[in-house]
């Protein structure tokens, strides 16, 4: 049976020691850590999202400014507030609420973060950072929590075979990046993958992020895999990930449940940004 990885735990450890770090600074320089998230509309998910992180910024020690704009807000208008965001000095870090509405461009309001405040690595900028392994790169907040919580867990990456399951630009890329730079062997599977599951066999570590609930069944796993599952899927209103647990526990050595696996990680990664945010200002 596979060793359950108890993601609420570990981030529960990590704020108690990103909130003394914080105090820390504070005392040092007599500045907060202050992150800003921006929401454009009132859709539901978002807010009880953007509460939840709030929350748990604060226990560590990190003041949350939410900028609220109405759903008809223009292009202009979304753009005008990040920068204003960008100009103010008390800020560290911009977190940008996703989706927008649809008749606003996604790219160019992210473009628009200033990269040193893209606390969420969604910038050009950043990408290129972690493309290049130059180090100083805001790295997207969920892949990054999944590789704390596999060192964390002791898992050998340099080696190994991985294969990353989907290819966005906020988990899947950044994620098959971040296992090439610990020296595993790297595939992304998406859409268009021919045999995906002969190719899930051969991995010594599956992270899946398809957001397709049950999609990676046991008979994908290969026996002693490490499986991460980034997913998260609701299923007659209970929040499911990508993996079908029961049968991956089965075969897995290490894995993780949702909810309270990666989620709560992805969190800690935003507070660990904001701070080194707030001390790349402070230099």
């Amino acid at each position: 049976m596979a060793k359950i990885v108890d993601g609420r735990k570990f981030a529960a450890e990590f704020t108690e020691k990103i909130r003394e770090e914080i105090a820390a600074f504070k005392e040092e320089t007599g500045k907060s850590v202050r992150l800003a998230t921006l929401v454009v509309g009132e859709n539901p998910s978002s807010l009880s999202y953007i509460a939840r992180n709030n929350k748990s910024c604060e226990k560590a020690g990190i003041e949350s400014v939410v900028v609220s704009l109405p759903e008809s807000s223009t292009q202009k208008e979304v753009v005008d507030a990040v920068r204003k965001l960008n100009e103010d000095s008390g800020i560290n870090g911009i977190l940008l609420q996703l989706p927008l509405p649809k008749h606003i461009d996604r790219e160019r309001v992210v473009e628009s973060i200033a990269p040193e405040k893209d606390v969420d690595g969604l910038t050009k900028i950043n990408a290129a950072g972690l493309y290049l392994g130059s180090g100083s790169a805001f790295v997207p907040n969920t892949p990054m929590g999944v590789l704390t919580l596999m060192k964390s867990e002791g898992v050998k990456i340099s080696g190994k075979r991985a294969v990353v399951i989907g290819r966005s630009n906020i988990v899947g890329k950044p994620m098959a990046m971040l296992l090439l730079s610990e020296n595993a062997t790297v595939t992304v599977c998406h859409s268009r993958t021919e045999n995906i599951a002969e190719v899930c066999r051969e991995a010594d570590i599956l992270v899946s992020a398809v957001g397709k609930a049950g999609f990676v069944t046991g008979d994908m796993i290969k026996e002693g895999a490490v499986v991460m599952d980034v997913g998260t899927n609701f299923e007659n209103g209970k929040l499911v990930g990508d993996v079908r647990f029961e049968e991956a526990e089965k075969k897995a050595s290490v894995i993780t449940p949702v909810p309270g696996g990666c989620g709560p990680v992805t969190v800690c990664m935003l507070m660990k940004n904001a701070l080194t945010a707030a001390r790349n200002r402070n230099k």
